[in-house]
């Protein structure tokens, strides 16, 4: 059995408490789904700054009445820290997923990037310390390595941020570290890169790309590429993300603690490649999408080049095994999404 495995048949066997900020969210519902499908005591805060109602009640229809009666939910800001405060009482776990995303977001609007991402992380952090919880486990990002120019990307090596949302995610990982020193707080921070999946918003300025793409190309819109295609990441499927989080939470290797680590898959694919992918899967459906090319606007301020993750690290230290590539969460995310837009239309 994986690690990953094992982490969740003790979960079953000992329920525990959790309190997911940004519950609302594209990841942290699917932090919820996977909690309550296991059996455990979940509290979960959102302003919907970002986060939907529709998204809990999408996961109220996936689990048992049972399973969503030991969800609490809070409509709470985590910039009150009398709110964070109040939802980490008796908690075990803490799985921090609020946050303004986007990098050309936090361009335009540095000033509610640095409020919801630094100061909403330290009241987090506080009230996860004074509430006594075991670990903090919070949503870094790849956004940290900014202009290094190694690939992959490996977890002790960065370079100067390029936007005002990469300096909150990095001041999120060293008030993690002191909070680890001067108040015993264990944390452990997941630096993400591209995660996507079911339930990922498509609308909106910030939209990111694989929701955005799949809507645009199914309602006959054309896609946007911005600069010439060929930038690249590292797409990593949402249950990929979700079983980092489980056993970033539960490990029992000393080891493992108080580090952040790379949430990956370790595959590199242009935006090009990206697009081909998309297009093929709903081509099969509607075969006028075959045809359709993207058009290509400038550069993204603020964007890196490349990005590719080392996930030895946790590999290694959380026995981390990632169960989607590329193509296997296409698959399923590309299912998924035409299946709400039809049930829509």
């Amino acid at each position: 059995m994986s690690d990953y495995g094992k982490a969740r048949e003790a979960l079953q066997t000992e329920p525990k408490s959790w309190l997911v900020t940004g519950v609302a969210g594209f990841i942290g519902s699917n932090l919820l789904e996977t909690l309550l499908k296991l059996g455990q005591d979940v509290v979960g805060m959102d302003n919907f700054a970002t986060g939907h109602r529709h998204n809990l009640e999408k996961v109220r229809a996936r689990v048992t009445g049972e399973q969503w009666g030991r969800f609490i939910f809070h409509e709470s800001d985590i910039r009150d820290l009398g709110q964070c405060s109040k939802a980490a009482e008796g908690v075990d776990y803490v799985l921090h997923q609020a946050a303004l995303g986007s990098v050309p977001r936090s361009i335009n609007d540095p000033i509610s990037t640095n409020e919801t991402n630094s100061s909403g992380f330290l009241n987090m952090l506080v009230a996860a310390r004074d509430a006594g919880v075991r670990r903090f486990i919070y949503a870094a990002s790849s956004s940290t390595y900014g202009d290094h120019p190694g690939l992959p990307k490996q977890e002790d090596r960065i370079g100067r941020p390029l936007s005002p949302y990469a300096v909150t995610k990095y001041v999120n990982e060293l008030y993690a570290d002191v909070f680890a020193r001067t108040y015993g707080l264990e944390s452990i921070g997941l630096r993400y890169f591209n995660v996507f999946g079911p339930r990922q918003d498509p609308k909106g300025a910030y939209a990111a790309v694989i929701p955005r793409w799949i809507e645009e190309l199914y309602r006959g819109r054309n896609c946007r590429i911005n600069g010439d295609g060929e930038t690249s990441r590292d797409f990593c499927f949402i249950d990929n993300t979700v079983q980092m989080n489980l056993l970033a939470a539960t490990s029992n290797n000393p080891d493992a603690v108080n580090q952040v680590y790379n949430v990956a898959v370790g595959t590199r694919t242009t935006l090009n490649e990206l697009y081909r992918e998309i297009r093929s899967r709903l081509a099969v459906r509607d075969e006028r999408v075959a045809a359709r090319e993207p058009e290509y606007a400038d550069f993204r301020p603020g964007d890196v080049r490349h990005s590719l993750a080392d996930i030895s690290k946790a590999e290694n230290l959380l026995g981390y095994a990632p169960t989607h590539t590329l193509q296997q969460g296409l698959d399923e995310t590309v299912d998924w999404f035409v299946s709400e837009f039809e049930a829509g239309d």
